[in-house]
């Protein structure tokens, strides 16, 4: 994983274990096919696309309580 990706994207999520969790997540539906929701010139890693999708606010969380 890219530090200046994980910095930015903390910017987003400021939770470490719920950003862990979105990108563990996403980073496992890439792995097995889903598409990415950004576009990228580079070649970047299920994690790394994870990252730049929370940085460009395509994927969000929400908190459920009982």
């Amino acid at each position: 994983m890219r530090d200046d990706y994980l910095k930015l994207a903390q910017e987003k999520v400021s939770d470490p274990n719920i950003l862990i969790n979105m990108v563990s997540r996403r980073a496992k539906q890439l792995k097995s096919g889903d598409k990415p929701l950004i576009e990228s010139l580079e070649r970047l890693s299920a994690e790394d696309t994870a990252l730049r999708e929370i940085m460009a606010d395509k994927l969000s969380y929400q908190l459920f309580s009982e």
